[in-house]
């Protein structure tokens, strides 16, 4: 296999053939420019490489066409034309159509394999960005996940955290002992947005079974990478989700995988699309968690690529850490576009035949203003590439052909079915339910004796003996909060609420620590 991915070039108005080198791939990257400038196809034929050369892709496919990466492209069809003359003029000459090893995922399980997470996998951290809390709010969720991780309650799905917070309600009072001040109405407020959740279809993503890391890492029986292909287009209907599942899934690979140093070609290749939700409206805290990943994540062999409108969208940190970058056209209307322009050209090392400036304003679709890592890891010099044609189909495959696809996988059948084993919910039903029936049984109790007790002390008074009655009433006192849990976590103590429980860098819970 060839140590680079061919991108393009060529051609006597281009430059240097441009192609990105394995063994800085995991030094991160960026695919920028405006709408309808050929990010799309650059993202394809990025993934196609990658996968011809044996790295595993995972890729949201926000506008539904990237199922094409499926299917082998023809000469007939009617956009692959001119790619075939495109591929002579940059001198592409090995340039034939293929399909590309496949899976489908799916949040929602309809376009693809359903994708699960716990809620304790998923952390407060990132829970709490997803449903929008406040500061406040976050302390009540973390609260709830310390109890959890503390006293064996797992929280699997939605119903679980639901029940958890409110027994918190319940308990209040000797919680805020303990924990500082538990507000009910911090509680509702959470309540109500788990409820917007789940309205939003977010319920699915929480449950077992469990997505496994090592299902996207996978190569096909000729030593292709998989190309994992997460549906986003009905997801982006609600982008926080979408911006939450792709962090936590970031954070996963970080935590679980082993360091590597510097190898030969990724374990692993990451693209966000829509890269600007990541960010919008993100405290500064999660921003420097993100940006903290995508600093180490590279010596695990993983390359994150982002792609968006505009480098801008990018905070600053994270950009200066995204060495390989491929900048389509942006466009300059206002006085703050062509200030965002100036901004992006001037990342670039410099080529004395043209303006980087000028070129990023003029290139046309297809084309870009390219810059990649070489030896030693150092920026290559800003060339003017036109962008090699992919050898897959360019556009989507039918929904016949996704499911047929879907059915002959691997995966088919693993993920599909969901599970709902003994948690959080059915542990706090069964102690309320079990302290309602000794409640039940001691009011019984208490009435079988009245009578009994009333011919007693009434028996002692002819007898002239003296009879005290209390002032108040007696209550049945509760065991302390320390000595129910105590009991719940020695009859629970089995599986993975007898082992300590240990959150990553963005609050997600270790698994196989």
């Amino acid at each position: 296999m060839s140590d680079d991915i061919f991108i393009g070039g060529g051609g006597l108005e281009y430059g240097t053939p441009q192609g990105l080198t394995l063994k800085y791939a995991n030094r991160h990257g960026l695919i920028a420019g405006a709408t309808g400038t050929g990010k799309t196809v650059t993202l394809q034929i990025l993934a196609e490489g990658f996968s011809n050369a044996g790295v595993p892709v995972f890729l949201s496919d926000v506008k539904g066409d990237l199922s094409g990466l499926a299917k082998s492209g023809t000469s007939d069809h009617k956009l692959h034309g001119p790619f075939t003359e495109r591929a002579a003029k940059i001198g592409f000459d090995d340039y034939s159509y293929h399909a590309c090893p496949v899976t489908f995922w799916d949040l929602f399980g309809d376009q693809g394999h359903p994708v699960r997470t716990t809620i304790s996998e998923m952390g407060p951290l990132l829970l709490a960005r997803l449903l929008e809390l406040t500061e406040a709010q976050e302390g009540i969720l973390n609260i709830a996940f310390r109890l959890s991780d503390e006293e064996g309650l797992p929280l699997l799905d939605l119903k679980d955290l639901q029940a958890l917070l409110v027994w918190i309600g319940e308990n209040a009072k000797s919680l805020s002992l303990r924990y500082g001040n538990v507000s009910t109405q911090s509680i509702g407020a959470i309540q109500r947005r788990l409820l917007v959740l789940e309205n939003q279809g977010g319920a699915g993503l929480f449950g077992e079974p469990a997505l496994e890391l090592a299902d996207l890492m996978r190569t096909d029986a000729d030593g292709r990478g998989m190309i994992n292909i997460l549906a986003a287009d009905k997801l982006m209907g609600a982008p926080g989700l979408y911006a939450t599942f792709l962090l936590w899934l970031l954070s996963e690979l970080f935590e679980e995988l082993p360091e590597v140093g510097d190898p030969d070609k990724p374990k692993l290749v990451f693209f966000f699309d829509e890269a600007h939700l990541l960010f919008e409206d993100a405290p500064k805290a999660l921003v420097d968690k993100v940006e903290q990943v995508a600093r180490l994540i590279r010596s695990k062999g993983v390359g994150v690529y982002f792609i968006t409108q505009n480098p801008a969208d990018v905070p600053e940190d994270i950009l200066g850490q995204l060495g390989n970058r491929i900048q389509h056209a942006l466009r300059a209307f206002t006085a703050k576009d062509r200030k965002e322009l100036r901004m992006a050209a001037e990342t670039y090392r410099e080529n004395p035949r043209f303006s980087t400036e000028e070129a990023i304003r003029e290139v046309g679709v297809g084309e870009a203003v390219t810059s990649m890592l070489q030896k030693k890891g150092v920026p290559g010099i800003v060339e003017r590439t036109l962008i090699r044609p992919p050898s897959s189909q360019l556009g989507p495959i039918t929904k016949a052909e996704r499911a047929a696809h879907m059915s002959a996988g691997d995966m088919a059948g693993k993920y599909d079915t969901p599970l709902d084993r003994k948690s959080a919910f059915e542990m706090l039903k069964e102690r309320a339910d079990k302290a309602a029936s000794e409640a039940a049984k001691a009011e019984e109790k208490a009435e079988e004796a009245g009578p009994v007790l009333r011919e007693f002390n009434a028996g002692r008074r002819y007898a002239g003996t003296r009879v005290t009655r209390s002032t108040s009433r007696k209550t049945r006192s509760a065991p302390a909060f320390g000595e129910a849990m105590t009991k719940m976590v020695v009859k629970e103590l089995t599986g993975v609420t007898g082992r300590r429980m240990v959150r990553g860098i963005l609050g997600g819970l270790f698994k196989g620590r």
